[in-house]
């Protein structure tokens, strides 16, 4: 008897295992099952040289920017419309990771766990992107061939209406050096999703943020800069001596004197908190692609290093992304969309692509503090970077120049939004080795505005 209960006990186990597994099974099929089918290794839906060949990729428009045309992937357009979208669309053989060509593979081949990926048969789904092409094309043409990025999104809404990254390239005329050639250098990596760099001044928006918040009299201090000063036994240094200054003054003239002390007073930990708080640390999830954290470590510096990870240096490391987020938060009063690149899915098959949800963040920053600092960072371009460039837009902005040592050029930033219920925009721009941020990075965030604020 006792036998048989053994054995009806072990029957029982094994039928509990099978049908855990089974169930984990379904449910890993119904949550992963689009990457395993569109997986590169299904050689159906596959070119010999990898590419996909099923689906069409457009921008927000309807305008196709790649599709299958006699059994071969082709990308439309012209040359600069192929080199401004390959980031976004993806190349044929997969090796940019975040393109749409692979990252939303399983959509373009109109998967469905239940009829698994028949609607290729007919061409696949169409999947529409949140970019412009023409906003493309101007992103493109303003870095006039210089490294960087350039991103714009809508921070109500979540759609990335422009992403661009150079060094990019022509995927119908692939050039012969392209794994070879330094000016090449990078370009499978997308600057925006995938990539970290010293941040400089732009920093500064989270210093000044968290001394709005801990530092009560901050209003009602002036310092004057001489172009050097001593923090922790060594200098902290200016381009020039700024003179007298209130906090404003020392904002728009991007003192770096100034802002080392603060971060001296502020302290190390307070400083992590907010750059935790305003999720730069944070790797955000695009329609499912996942972001490059930025890193601002602040364990065991000392004075001198905080006062230098305060202004944006030392060993400060920041995703575009990130900070572009965080700007649409400032513009939107704490709380922003999360950046989104697939506006619409058309494919029988697929239904409520979770791609095209719009989330939110938590909030990054306290609304007082959030119109204190669009505020200022108004006065940054009426006092120092010229509102007319911008064509009567409301911009508020922060530029930034990254010191990166080797005998190199600095990196050139220029972030902020339009302060505009019609044009909820945030934008980064980063231009490599580009020099000054509020001319070189502030001329490309120029044209790019005029053009998403046109569309």
């Amino acid at each position: 008897m006792r036998k048989i209960q053994r054995r009806a006990l072990a029957c029982l186990l094994v039928a509990a295992i099978l049908a855990g597994g089974l169930g984990l099974f379904v449910i890993l099929y119904f949550k992963d099952g689009g990457q395993w089918v569109s997986a590169s290794f299904n050689r159906h839906l596959y070119s010999a040289d990898g590419a996909l060949l099923s689906g069409r990729v457009l921008d927000r428009d309807g305008e196709v920017l790649s599709q299958v045309e006699n059994g071969q992937r082709v990308y439309t357009g012209d040359s600069t419309q192929r080199k401004a979208v390959l980031h976004a669309v993806g190349d044929p053989q997969g090796k940019i990771g975040t393109g749409a060509l692979t990252a939303f593979a399983d959509l373009l081949t109109g998967y469905n766990p239940i009829t698994g990926v028949a609607a290729a048969a007919q061409g696949g789904g169409d999947v529409y992107l949140t970019i412009d092409v023409d906003c493309q094309i101007a992103a493109w043409r303003a870095l006039n061939g210089r490294k960087g990025a350039v991103a714009v999104y809508n921070y109500e809404t979540g759609q990335v209406v422009c992403m661009v990254s150079s060094p990019s390239y022509d995927p119908e005329n692939i050039p012969a050096d392209l794994e070879t050639s330094d000016a090449y250098q990078g370009a499978y990596l997308n600057r925006v999703l995938s990539a970290a760099f010293t941040p400089g001044s732009i920093f500064k928006t989270v210093t000044l943020t968290a001394a709005i918040e801990t530092i009560p009299d901050l209003f009602d201090r002036t310092w004057t800069c001489t172009g050097s000063t001593e923090i922790g036994g060594d200098s902290v240094t200016c381009p020039s001596a700024h003179g007298e200054m209130d906090i404003g003054d020392a904002f728009a003239s991007s003192c770096n004197c100034v802002f080392g002390q603060l971060a001296v007073e502020l302290g190390a930990d307070t400083l992590a908190q907010y750059a935790r708080k305003a999720g730069l640390t944070n790797s955000y999830s695009v329609s499912g692609i996942p972001t490059r954290a930025s890193d601002i470590p602040l364990t065991d510096v000392t004075e001198n290093q905080l006062a230098w990870a305060g202004v944006g240096q030392h060993h400060d490391s920041i995703n575009p992304l990130s900070m572009m987020v965080y700007m649409g938060a400032v513009a939107a009063g704490g709380q922003a969309a999360v950046p989104r690149l697939v506006d619409q899915v058309d494919a029988p098959a697929v239904l409520f692509p979770s791609e095209t949800r719009t989330s939110r963040t938590g909030t990054l920053i306290q609304g007082d503090t959030a119109r204190i600092l669009g505020d200022m960072m108004a006065y940054n371009v009426t006092q120092t970077y010229g509102a007319d460039r911008f064509g009567g837009l409301d911009v508020c902005a922060k530029s930034g120049t990254a010191e990166v040592g080797g005998g190199q050029s600095p990196h050139a930033w220029f972030t902020g939004f339009v302060r505009d219920a019609g044009h909820p925009y945030a934008f980064i721009v980063l231009v490599e080795n580009g020099g000054s941020g509020a001319r070189v990075a502030g001329e490309v965030a120029a044209a790019v505005l005029a053009q998403v604020t046109s569309s």
